[in-house]
């Protein structure tokens, strides 16, 4: 078997937070680690030991000494090793689907607890790569780590074995041995750099294939699927070039190597043969100097673990980019006692660059509903998300019934806050799951009482009572249209019994007369919470009990539609082609 060797620096490609990332993810083993490490260091001891004992085998045969010591012996290293490297494999993959495990569950905290337009943006194809590729590359990396720290003793090994034969074979061998480790420093910077490059461009193609995927009605529609494809494709010669550019790396290891390692070989066993012919050492040891010699100087082995080192370091550096985000923090008072009185200070939010709120002030009196009208990039979404703590301002205050949001428990804020969104996202295994899923609760313990209230209350109940399994009917299988998928997910937060409810643009797919149905449960029938109502329409300001104008980054006027519609020629703008029989509820 060849050996490892010293794993040199690599001074370029991912930091050493990279690596502390790997050597988190190698504890994560735990006892399969340490068997790692117990059957490596059984295989390595065995590897070193065993050409010394052939060498023994040997000498006895020719000196009719007997053999059978020495020949058990060499059985036995072998036997150990082959026994070890199972194991080893064995642990090595157990390791690595515990650290993969983990690490994608570390991913995937951080992404799923703060969603919002706080954190910096990145595609959901690049998230995709990272939890997938580059968790999995980083996540097997005890064995290698293993490997890597125990790769300096088949070399020492090696030299001291050859220094106890004969002094001039071990200062033979290390006249050549800096050619070996210039070549390993050489392939270790390209194949860093390579492997980085490579996870990167990954990244790239997952993100314009879930692109594509999420689009594929308009491709068909637009007849453009041929320009999609190309579009989706483009960086495949980019990933092949960096493909390539690792098999070369590799190649010209390979190729270097067959000309040093033999030439060091031959200056080893010449000056062994010397010595043979001197009588300082035995046939039987110019055999095991041979075997020394092909140890401390063969590369395949340390090349491949270089690179597999090489691409769990460049996972782990794409692992680290999320983990360190900072994490959405919450606080330790609980929620008093009040109607959902919404309060924001002096608030800031930069997005895109620019700031998009600059110094918002705005109150919320607690039961009532406010819509946050303006242009579109005037912030409205940004304002919703802030208001519910989905994002938190870089700069200002907010505040639920007196109480900060940020120092509220996370029982307490979520129990408080309920949302809707425009493109709402469904979870659960049946429709019914899926509205009940805004209590915050598991949905056995939600009465279907209260989940066939909220679907009314969205008008979706009748709706899925014409479904074969009605509220039973799987998820998966209840092909809904833009509309029903909205009023689910406005049922949703109906269902939701807090304090204060976020819409943001929840009704956009609704038709005028279910939008008018729903818009009155939103503005008449749930008094009991605050609503804040991110809204595009005309009719639905005008059902709002006020309204907060933005524009330029800031809250030009608060009051009632009529009001706004009535004396600011720019408010009627915001809403385009609206009429003015639209600037009240019908």
């Amino acid at each position: 078997m060849t050996a490892s060797h010293p794993t040199p620096t690599v001074s370029r490609g991912p930091d050493r937070a990279a690596d502390r990332v790997l050597l988190r993810t190698a504890r994560d083993g735990g006892v399969w680690t340490v068997v790692l490490l117990v059957t490596a260091v059984v295989s390595t001891a065995a590897q070193i030991l065993f050409p010394a004992l052939l060498g023994k085998a040997l000498d006895s045969a020719l000196s009719d000494n007997g053999t059978g010591g020495w020949v058990a012996g060499c059985a036995v290293a072998i036997a150990s090793m082959v026994l070890a490297d199972a194991l080893f494999e064995r642990a090595a993959g157990i390791a690595a689907a515990r650290g993969t495990a983990r690490l994608r569950r570390s991913l995937l905290g951080p992404l799923l607890t703060w969603p919002g337009p706080g954190r910096p943006r990145t595609t959901t194809g690049d998230m995709v790569s990272r939890l997938v590729g580059a968790a999995g590359e980083a996540g097997g990396v005890a064995a290698v780590l293993v490997r890597a720290a125990l790769s300096v003793v088949p070399a020492v090994g090696s030299v001291v074995a050859l220094w106890l034969i004969d002094p001039w074979l071990a200062g033979t061998f290390l006249l050549g041995f800096p050619a070996v480790i210039w070549l390993l420093r050489t392939f270790t910077r390209r194949i860093s750099d390579v492997s980085t490059r490579y996870l990167e461009t990954q990244g790239r193609l997952a993100t314009a294939l879930l692109e594509a995927l999420a689009g594929r009605r308009t491709i068909a529609a637009a007849g453009t699927a041929r320009a999609e494809v190309r579009r989706v494709l483009r960086v495949l010669p980019e990933l092949g070039r960096l493909g390539r550019g690792t098999w070369q790396a590799q190649t010209q290891v390979a190729g270097r190597s067959a000309v040093i390692t033999p030439l060091l070989e031959i200056a080893v066993l010449s000056v062994a043969g010397f010595a043979l012919s001197g009588g300082r050492i035995t046939v039987g040891e110019m055999l095991a100097a041979a075997q020394y010699v092909a140890i401390g100087s063969g590369l395949g082995m340390t090349t491949m673990l270089l690179g597999r080192l090489a691409r769990a370091r460049a996972g782990a550096e794409r692992v680290r980019g999320v983990l360190e985000q900072p994490a959405m923090e919450y606080g330790d008072l609980r929620l008093r006692p009040g109607p959902g009185h919404l309060e924001l200070r002096d608030v800031q939010m930069t997005a895109g660059g620019r700031r998009v709120l600059d110094g918002v002030d705005l109150t919320v009196p607690g039961g009532s509903c406010m819509a946050l009208v303006g242009r579109s990039g005037s912030g409205k979404t940004l304002l919703a998300a802030v208001a519910g703590r989905l994002a938190d301002p870089e700069a200002g205050t907010v505040l639920l019934d007196g109480v900060p949001l940020d120092r509220l428990t996370r029982h307490d804020l979520r129990a408080a806050v309920g949302h809707a969104f425009e493109r709402p996202a469904l979870f659960g295994e049946t429709l019914g799951d899926a509205i009940a899923r805004g209590t915050g609760r598991p949905a056995r313990a939600v009465p279907a009482a209260g989940t066939i209230l909220a679907a009314r209350a969205a008008d979706v109940d009748g709706f899925v009572r014409r479904l074969p399994d009605a509220y039973a009917t799987p998820l998966a299988e209840a092909a809904l249209s833009g509309g029903e998928t909205q009023r689910i997910g406005l049922a949703r937060a109906f269902a939701h019994s807090g304090r204060l409810l976020v819409l943001d643009d929840a009704t956009s797919s609704l038709d005028t007369v279910t939008e008018h149905r729903v818009g009155t449960v939103i503005t008449e029938t749930l008094r009991d919470r605050t609503r804040i109502v991110v809204a595009h329409r005309a009719a639905t300001a005008a059902r709002a009990d006020t309204v907060a104008w933005l524009d330029g980054g800031r809250v030009r006027r608060t009051g009632p539609h009529r009001e706004l519609w009535r004396t600011e020629p720019d408010y009627r703008q915001v809403f385009g082609g609206a009429t003015a029989a639209e600037e009240v509820p019908t």
